[in-house]
């Protein structure tokens, strides 16, 4: 098969005869319709991409806090606890992860190091895969049978979901082509929080553009408070209640509950300067008063301007299709 036998925390084997093994070989193939070549060769490229870029690795390094503190996490719910989990009702257990780009502090420096933002991305998805725990899997799968798949959150609150600098471009860019060949079939649902009300419009055009599987994925949420309540239908009892407070659970914030995140750095301790000396009465001039600042491209969506036209509706769904793949 390959020299680098490992994927997902899988060791590859025979699948007539190793559940987690089968479990990967089918989710490559119902990737690519059943086409067995196709599948092979993703698979063959999957395989030389994490023995190049050693996802396992990346999750013990350090990444830069303040470029991404605060910025993903990883919860998982069960209906008790992970203690109590049945390996043979994988359904009882729900896997999130939640990109919560708004807390970047500086857009540029966190988007802009495209090599370091898809690695500090790829461990937020390992951590993931961790908790998805592939490799003590003991169902089988089936073209229509997959119930091991990871719950996405994406919260626009505080950034515009329509203008993005190049450097958030970039990196969504980048980010759909990395994740589209090396972990396909892990997406449940993708929720997409604190967007604006006419995120509904874009979900119309992406019947037209997206395959119809994917769009079953997609949910526009204008109030991330509301994510509770699309839930209802998961088999772990009282989903919505578990998750964060903000996102309409009974739970901890998330930045307090029981989550996951990469690893980061100890924070930069930045010497105070020396006080400068007062200068005499006399020269003192009064203090000029505050100017208002420019808007900025990260302006909360609650701000960004209606669609127009036709033109400018489509341009915007196909930017919206742009985000359910990443």
């Amino acid at each position: 098969m390959h020299g680098h036998p490992e994927i997902w925390g899988v060791t590859l084997a025979d699948p007539e005869t190793d559940i987690p093994s089968q479990i990967v070989f089918q989710k490559y193939l119902n990737a690519n319709d059943g086409h067995l070549a196709k599948a092979k060769d993703q698979l063959l490229k999957t395989l030389q991409w994490r023995a190049d870029t050693k996802p396992l690795e990346l999750i013990e390094k350090e990444y830069t806090r303040e470029k991404f503190y605060g910025l993903g996490y990883v919860t998982t719910y069960y209906n008790d606890t992970a203690a109590t989990y049945k390996s043979d009702e994988p359904e009882t257990k729900e896997v999130f992860t939640w990109n919560i780009y708004g807390n970047a502090k500086d857009k540029t420096a966190t988007f802009g190091e495209i090599d370091e933002f898809i690695k500090w991305r790829v461990v937020l998805m390992e951590l993931a895969l961790q908790d998805l725990s592939l490799a003590t899997a003991t169902k089988e799968i089936t073209a229509d049978y997959d119930p091991y798949k990871i719950s996405q959150v994406h919260d626009y609150k505080s950034i515009s979901f329509l203008r993005k600098s190049s450097e958030v471009k970039g990196a969504s860019k980048t980010t759909i082509e990395v994740f589209a060949q090396n972990y396909p079939e892990l997406l449940k649902e993708k929720f997409f929080v604190n967007v604006p009300a006419i995120m509904g419009i874009f979900y119309t055009f992406m019947k037209v553009f997206v395959a119809a599987k994917t769009v079953k994925k997609f949910h526009p949420l204008s109030n991330g408070s509301s994510l509770a309540k699309e839930l209802s239908s998961s088999k772990v009892v009282g989903l919505g209640e578990k998750l964060p407070s903000e996102y309409g659970g009974k739970g901890e914030k998330l930045s307090t509950a029981l989550s996951k995140q990469p690893k980061l750095a100890a924070a930069v301790v930045v010497p105070e300067a020396a006080p400068a000396e007062e200068a005499p009465e006399e020269d003192t001039a009064p203090a000029a008063e505050p100017t208002a600042e420019p808007a900025t491209e990260v302006a909360a969506d609650a701000s960004a301007e209606p669609v127009k036209d036709a033109t400018s509706t489509a341009e915007a769904a196909v930017a919206a299709k742009e985000e359910v793949k990443a």
